[in-house]
């Protein structure tokens, strides 16, 4: 009679585990959701990083917008180029990268350079020591060093080297982290490509920016007077490279007695033009504006080192590319 028993409960219980299944099937097959393939293959070419840079929850966030279209090819910072491709060849689109932008902290007075308004001893985070009167630094719109955005910084992107942060623009992916939690507001956006830039955020004028830092801006205008494409206007007293018209001449960065304007001069270099193939259509001449570049229409022109500055604008005009650097 036990074992009766036992039998008919595992019948029992075989038949509505056969039922309920028959009912699950049916109902996955009724209420199925269509899953996009496509959706899977991107999953697998992020690099499941979540950092959330790109501005949605996370890479799954990220692949649904992208299959959705409400996302570009290459809104993932991390992955850069090579993903994007990947990502634009599963989507049957191109894959064009934007131009990158990149952090950069407008400072550089370190520890030699900015002098200090008293010793800080307390929490070593710049949000908390900014409370007291600015913080330690002279200067209140320097950077205090503490090291903040550093911490917020998941790609370690960011170091704090003699009391001053410095990005590595090779590693930052322009998550924005850095820039939310500066309690200075001195890190900003610039494009990647571009060099020159303006290393100081003072709203301070002349004397009063000596008298606490030896390398910031005094805001004397020899920059702007140097520019001869209007890319240098001051705000708050401080000068700011507008990057549109920017060429990169590297003549502010010559002229900046303390130095602050940063830009690698050497990479400048000067420029030849090739007399085999000059067809003397006077382009590059009009496109420079240091009369460095001599020769009359359908002549042979010729290129006035002493006056080249290297900003290689005719080399990008002349149509049939007879301008090279030397």
């Amino acid at each position: 009679m036990y074992v009766v028993s036992i039998l008919n409960s595992v019948l029992v219980l075989g038949t509505l585990g056969l039922i309920f299944g028959a009912i699950l099937a049916y109902a996955s097959k009724k209420f199925a959701v269509d899953v996009d393939e496509r959706l899977e293959s991107i999953l697998d070419v992020l690099p499941g990083a979540n950092c959330g840079g790109c501005g949605f929850p996370g890479c799954g966030g990220l692949a649904n917008a992208i299959v959705e279209g409400k996302a570009a090819v290459n809104a993932c910072p991390v992955g850069g180029e090579i993903c994007a491709t990947k990502i634009g060849d599963i989507m049957g689109v191109s894959s064009e990268s934007e131009e990158k932008q990149v952090a950069k902290v407008l400072c550089k007075g370190n520890c030699k350079s900015a002098k200090d308004k008293y010793k800080y001893e307390g929490i070593q985070d710049c949000r908390s020591a900014s409370m007291l009167n600015s913080g330690p630094k002279d200067c209140r719109f320097g950077c205090l060093g503490f090291g903040t955005c550093k911490e917020y910084c998941k790609f370690d992107a960011i170091s704090v080297i003699d009391g001053l942060a410095i990005i590595d623009e090779e590693k930052c992916v322009m998550r924005g982290k850095c820039i939310e939690v500066c309690p200075k507001s001195i890190i900003h956006i610039k494009p990647a490509n571009k060099e020159v830039v303006v290393e100081c955020s003072s709203e301070d004028f002349g004397k009063a920016v000596r008298e606490k830092c030896s390398v910031g801006c005094i805001g004397c205008g020899l920059c702007k007077k140097a520019c001869l494409f209007g890319a240098i206007e001051f705000e708050n007293k401080i000068a700011k490279i507008n990057y549109v018209k920017c060429v990169e001449c590297m003549e502010c960065v010559r002229k900046c007695p303390t130095k602050v304007i940063k830009g690698d001069i050497i990479k400048n270099k000067k420029v030849t033009i090739d007399q085999d193939i000059c067809i003397g259509c006077t382009i590059c001449k009009k496109q420079c504006k240091f009369n460095a570049i001599q020769g009359e229409l359908k002549q042979k022109h010729i290129v006035d080192e002493s006056k080249c500055v290297g900003c290689h604008l005719c080399m990008q005009k002349c149509p049939k590319k007879a301008i090279k650097t030397i």
